[in-house]
C-alpha cells in the first residue's frame, strides 16, 4: 500500500482523493497540503487525512512514500524536482510542465534520484481508448490518414478574472491545459511524436476574457495530420475520431463511453459494394482517475513503466508550447 500525500486541495485534487480513499488496495492518501489550510480542514479530516503547514514539511516526513500534485500548472516544474531531491515518487497532474527546458530538468532529477514519475492523463486509461489503441497498433485501421479530435466543457462561463485557473500564464491558449493537453497525449501515444502546429485562440464569451475557443492543425512525423478543437464556454463535449484506409474508429460523449468502428468498403461507391457492419461497444463503468493512480502505485511498487514514457511526457510539453507559440501566427510552427 503506498501512502501518498495529496498536495492541492481544490475540487480536483478532492477528486483524486475521492477515487481510491478506502477503495483501493494500491494506494491511500493519508496526508496533504493546501495554500488556504482552513478551506480543506473539514474535508481533511473526513478523509483521514493528517494536513500539514506546507509542501516542504511533507517532503520531510519519512512516513510518506509519495506526492500527488494538483497545484497550479507553474509550480509543477520545481515541484517534481523537489520531490524528487526528497526521494519521494511523485504524480503530477497535467499539463506535466509549461515549457519543454523545464519538462527535460523534471524528467533529469527523477531519473537521478530513481523515483517513479507518473502523469494524470486519466483518459488514458479508458477502456474505449485502449481498444482503439489496439487497433491502431495492430494495423486494423489500414493506414492513419487523419485525426479528429473536441474536447469542452462551460468552465470558462463561471471562472472570475483574478484566480490563477484564468491567469493567461498559467492557462495559456484557452483550453489547452485544461483539456486540449489532454487530446494531445492521446494523440501522441497512438499516432507517435508531432512534428508541426499551427494555432487559432480567441475569446469569445468567457466574462473573464480567457480564450475559450482554441482551433490546431497538426501534422505528424508520420505524414499523418490532425486537428485539435477545445472549448471552454459550451456544453461538455468529448470526440476522438481516427480515420484509416481500412475504416473510421471514434470514441465520443464527455465520459468517453461510446465506440463505433465503421471499415470501410471492399470497393468503390459507385460498385454497390456489400456494406459491413457497424461495430458499436458502450462503457459506462470506467473510473479513469482510479485506474491512473493504481498504474502509478503499482509502478512504484513493482518498478512496471508508468504507461505514459518519460519521453511521451517531454514532447506533449513540446508540443503544447509550440501551440501557445502559434496563436495569431499564420503559420506552421515545428516541434523541436
Amino acid at each position: 500500500m503506498l501512502n501518498a500525500a495529496i498536495v492541492g486541495m481544490g475540487w480536483w485534487g478532492r477528486t483524486l482523493v475521492d477515487s481510491v480513499q478506502g477503495k483501493s488496495a494500491d494506494i491511500r492518501f493519508t496526508a496533504g497540503a493546501t495554500r488556504t489550510r482552513e478551506k480543506a480542514a473539514e474535508y481533511a479530516e473526513k478523509a483521514g487525512i493528517a494536513l500539514f503547514d506546507s509542501y516542504e514539511a511533507v517532503l520531510a516526513d519519512t512516513s510518506i512514500d509519495a506526492v500527488v500534485l494538483a497545484t497550479p500548472h507553474l509550480d509543477h516544474a520545481s515541484q517534481v524536482e523537489a520531490a524528487a531531491l526528497a526521494g519521494k515518487d511523485v504524480f503530477v497532474e497535467k499539463p506535466f510542465t509549461m515549457t519543454k527546458e523545464s519538462a527535460e530538468a523534471a524528467v533529469r532529477a527523477v531519473e537521478a534520484a530513481g523515483v517513479t514519475l507518473g502523469l494524470g492523463h486519466n483518459r488514458r486509461f479508458h477502456p474505449n481508448m485502449t481498444r482503439l489503441r489496439d487497433m491502431v497498433r495492430e494495423g486494423e485501421l489500414g493506414t492513419i490518414l487523419h485525426v479528429e479530435t473536441v474536447m469542452s466543457g462551460p468552465s470558462g462561463l463561471f471562472l472570475p478574472k483574478g484566480i490563477w485557473r484564468t491567469d493567461p500564464e498559467q492557462s495559456p491558449a484557452g483550453g489547452m491545459t485544461g483539456m486540449g493537453i489532454h487530446l494531445v497525449d492521446a494523440m501522441i501515444d497512438l499516432f507517435g511524436e508531432i512534428e508541426t502546429v499551427a494555432c487559432q485562440s480567441v475569446s469569445r464569451a468567457a466574462p473573464s476574457g480567457l480564450h475559450d475557443t482554441t482551433s490546431v492543425l497538426l501534422r505528424f512525423r508520420s505524414g499523418a495530420t490532425g486537428s485539435l478543437l477545445t472549448m471552454n464556454a459550451t456544453t461538455p463535449t468529448y470526440r476522438f475520431a481516427a480515420y484509416g484506409s481500412k475504416g473510421v474508429a471514434e470514441i465520443s460523449k464527455p465520459s468517453l463511453a461510446s465506440f463505433l468502428f465503421q471499415p470501410a468498403p471492399d470497393g468503390p461507391v459507385s460498385a454497390k459494394p456489400v456494406p459491413k457492419p457497424l461495430v458499436s461497444f458502450e462503457v459506462t463503468d470506467a473510473d479513469t482517475v482510479r485506474a491512473e493512480l493504481e498504474a502509478f502505485a503499482r509502478a512504484t511498487d513493482d518498478g512496471a513503466p508508468y504507461p505514459i514514457s518519460h519521453s511521451e511526457m517531454i514532447h506533449g510539453v513540446a508540443v503544447f508550447e509550440a501551440i501557445v507559440a502559434a496563436v495569431g501566427q499564420d503559420r506552421f510552427i515545428p516541434i523541436n
